[in-house]
């Protein structure tokens, strides 16, 4: 069985979209799968979204998403973890690249290249485009969209609950050491959001701040609002 599991903060103004694309993918793979929405603290109707569109809803207030993505997979079934953000598309193509990728390459888990939708500002998108470049050159996945089989998950201690960010690089670092870790060429699509809420010079002074402070800035939620401050676009 495949487990997809949709960490969830106040996401109901993009939440639909994505399990509705996640369902339509998964279905046409003709093999059994779950949907867990794991429900972190929303205040808005994230949870009522998730259970109508079928998900399975996972209640926690972790405010933390490497603790939130574990909270999901312990309560998931599958032999196949797929960690999906709430706000990304996966398509059908790109899901059947990752099965192939671990049932026929003898991946132990990866990801997969990350395009913006439509409206993101270009001096943003050249940001993020040099961002992915070097991400990916090292063959580290997206936190948007992570596959790992359940065995090598749990052999390397899941995602490090350490870090406020970043545990996708450690998630990676840490599989890649046990086995074959892989990026596809195939895509999912995610929210630009983030790149339009937030200018330029913003992004480049947090990353500034953060490589000046080292690990222990990403050891606290303090000065991380980027991820953490709940800020949305309206529908």
């Amino acid at each position: 069985m495949i487990s997809f599991i949709v960490p969830a903060y106040n996401e109901e103004a993009v939440l639909g979209a994505t399990l509705d694309t996640l369902f339509s993918s998964a279905r046409a793979l003709n093999e059994p799968f779950e949907v867990l929405v794991v429900n972190d603290a929303s205040a808005d109707h994230t949870a009522d979204i998730a259970r109508a569109r079928g998900a399975r809803v996972v209640d926690v207030q972790c405010r933390q998403i490497a603790a939130v993505r574990n909270a999901g997979a312990r309560e998931a079934k599958g032999d196949l973890f797929v960690f999906l953000d709430a706000d990304t598309l996966l398509p059908e193509a790109t899901l059947r690249d990752a099965l192939r990728a671990v049932r026929e390459g003898g991946a132990v888990g990866g990801g997969g290249h990350v395009r913006f939708d439509a409206r993101t500002p270009w001096r943003a998108r050249v940001l993020a485009a040099a961002f992915t470049f070097v991400w990916f050159g090292l063959r580290w996945a997206a936190g948007c969209f992570i596959f790992v089989r359940r065995e090598a998950f749990e052999a390397v201690g899941g995602f490090d609950e350490r870090y406020y960010i970043s545990e996708e690089l450690h998630l990676s670092r840490a599989l890649k050491r046990h086995g074959r870790f892989v990026i596809l060429k195939s895509s999912v699509i995610t929210s630009g959001r983030k790149l339009r809420m937030v200018s330029l010079g913003a992004h480049l002074r947090l990353v500034a701040r953060l490589l000046l402070q080292g690990p222990k800035s990403i050891r606290r939620r303090e000065g991380l609002g980027l991820w953490y401050d709940g800020r949305r676009e309206s529908p």
